[in-house]
């Protein structure tokens, strides 16, 4: 599994892209950031983009599957990384900025998990996090990939204000490509064993124009666009009390 992740992630345009709004969105809300640790590192790929954006800051990251930790040290050598279970987190009050990017809907205590996210920041710290979005978009490959839900327009935002959380910045993403996404999943709806990267596995051509894609709707959020609808939502959140 994460073999094939670590040579899927640099050149697709997921990823690309997705690193590329979360840097945006750190320099905005955290631009002096000093430490950061992501919750479900996998290989690293977040972490370095991070890393590169902020080369001042202390950058940790963290895997409940220890088989990821090898592939994040190759890339990310000057990393602390560690085994942790997100919803234990053995830290208090001890980072600028806690992310967390695609892992909260592999998980049934999603709210405990931001109680210990907000334990463990600074007073003031800010949260970011991606999650899959609408359930009507459900299909066999969010079974493949352990999903337990896909959020519904709100709910990370409500869960985020019961656990203490201001919330600073929400927006959908992969928004423009959401009619190409949504054919793509009803054309799977039926099939079973669907391989949770099959979308990530597309001609050169055609992820080079995707990702051209993405980089036009990035600009749009940056412009101050809020997409209602998107196959991902983007929260930032701010600790409060």
């Amino acid at each position: 599994m994460f073999a094939e992740l670590a040579s899927l992630e640099s050149g697709s345009f997921w990823f690309r892209a997705r690193n590329q709004l979360l840097v945006w969105a750190l320099r905005r809300h955290s631009p002096d950031l000093r430490s950061f640790l992501e919750i479900g590192c996998g290989t690293g790929f977040v972490l370095d983009g991070i890393a590169q954006a902020f080369p001042g800051a202390r950058i940790a990251g963290s895997e409940i599957l220890s088989a990821g930790l090898p592939f994040a040290a190759r890339r990310m050598a000057s990393a602390d990384l560690f085994q942790m279970d997100a919803r234990r987190v053995p830290f208090d009050t001890e980072f600028d900025v806690i992310g967390a990017f695609d892992v909260l809907e592999h998980i049934e205590e999603d709210e405990s998990v931001l109680s210990e996210i907000h334990r463990a920041l600074v007073a003031g710290g800010a949260a970011i996090f991606t999650v899959p979005q609408h359930q009507w978009l459900w299909s066999s490959i969010d079974e493949h990939a352990c999903h337990v839900r896909r959020y519904r327009t709100g709910e990370l935002r409500e869960k985020l204000i019961r656990s203490g959380f201001q919330v600073e910045l929400e927006t959908s993403f992969v928004s423009l490509l959401l009619p190409m996404m949504l054919a793509s999943r009803l054309s799977r709806k039926d099939v079973p064993e669907q391989d949770a990267n099959a979308e990530m596995r597309l001609p050169r051509i055609l992820n080079q124009l995707l990702l051209g894609v993405m980089a036009v709707e990035r600009g749009l959020i940056k412009s101050g666009i809020r997409f209602p609808i998107g196959g991902s939502r983007l929260v930032v959140a701010r600790k409060i009390s």
